[in-house]
């Protein structure tokens, strides 16, 4: 059966396009510089957002990680949201490998961090405490709703972290999203940053894959870091090609994926037994099941999967849907349809 997948944007394949490009790739070994189509890449991405140099990465949790490491010491402190990816769902790799302390505070629920609560989060320089050293934030915000984070939040964000003198760095899994979602330039989104990564992944369709970007010292740093964590890769121009064809074809219709989401999040609005309140920012649709539906989520996954179409939640009696690539609009009816006929059993 061919289903209509949107358990995530990370389940996107490569394209026809993408696939030719890696078949024909022009590869080298790449933890010897000489991979002419990741070091295109690399340079491609570097431009794109505005940084002196960049970084191909196996993953967004990688690329994080090597950033936190390049920022701080062992024992050193990280401000970060209680709901952000590298908090939540990246294994405490930065403490367990980076050894890098996280002081988690409050997200929002437009997925900001209060600036003063950063501020309270900055330690005093005092022998008994954690030095703080960094300040993330995550753009577009997952588990906040896909919402993109402003450039003007940006920059306050990037003023405060300079003037208690912290780096400061993006998880932009998804910042073309964000770009895409407030018509804005990716660079002007990522200019306050010392570092940002951003993945290849996802909405932008390649089999596999990320980027880090900052300054040359910083990305001299994250190689050495990339070959420690396992990441060196060898004839990886055959996953960089991959890379290409997202940046140079794939960031510039991300906002059919937007439009998609609102389409679905305005016929998913009409089914009974449905909560859906939040208009999608993104690409990200999120609904409750209402008291009466007497079906769990495993019950409710199980059934939309009978019928063709592979969901997933993301808290209790709580959904997230992701549109990308390969979701079409007869994908967003079957969606719909299938949504309506296993709700009207489970009533």
């Amino acid at each position: 059966m061919d289903y209509i997948d949107l358990r995530s944007d990370t389940v996107t394949k490569p394209t026809p396009e993408m696939r030719e490009a890696m078949a024909t790739a022009e590869v080298g070994d790449d933890v010897y510089g000489d991979d002419p189509t990741v070091n295109k890449l690399q340079a491609k991405a570097a431009e794109m957002l505005g940084k002196e140099a960049s970084l191909f990465v196996p993953s967004g949790t990688m690329g994080n990680l090597i950033a936190i490491m390049a920022h701080c010491a062992r024992g050193e402190e990280v401000v970060c949201g209680d709901r952000s990816h590298i908090y939540m769902n990246e294994a405490g790799g930065m403490s367990a490998l980076g050894g890098a302390y996280p002081h988690a505070i409050p997200n929002q629920k437009d997925g900001t961090l209060r600036l003063e609560d950063i501020r309270n989060a900055i330690q005093p320089d005092d022998q008994h405490r954690a030095v703080t050293r960094l300040v993330c934030i995550e753009n577009t915000q997952n588990v906040c709703g896909g919402i993109p984070l402003t450039v003007e939040y940006t920059k306050q964000v990037g003023e405060l972290a300079k003037e208690y003198g912290l780096k400061f760095h993006i998880d932009g899994a998804r910042i073309f999203n964000a770009a895409a979602a407030l018509d804005v330039d990716v660079k002007a989104l990522v200019a306050p940053a010392d570092s940002v990564m951003f993945c290849l992944s996802k909405g932008l369709a390649s089999p596999v894959g990320s980027m880090i970007a900052g300054t040359r010292g910083f990305i001299a740093k994250a190689f050495r870091l990339r070959k420690m964590l396992g990441g060196g890769m060898r004839q990886a121009g055959a996953l960089a090609a991959a890379g290409l064809v997202s940046l140079e074809k794939m960031t510039g219709r991300l906002k059919q994926d937007h439009a998609r989401a609102k389409k679905l999040f305005e016929a998913l609005k009409q089914v009974p037994g449905l909560r859906v309140e939040a208009k999608p920012s993104s690409n990200m649709v999120y609904f409750k099941l209402e008291e009466a539906i007497r079906l769990t989520e495993d019950q409710v996954v199980e059934e939309m999967k009978k019928r063709g179409v592979l969901v997933d939640w993301s808290a209790p009696r709580e959904f997230r849907l992701v549109t990308h690539y390969w979701v079409d609009d007869a994908g967003v009816e079957k969606t719909t349809a299938a949504m309506r006929e296993v709700l009207a059993q489970g009533g």
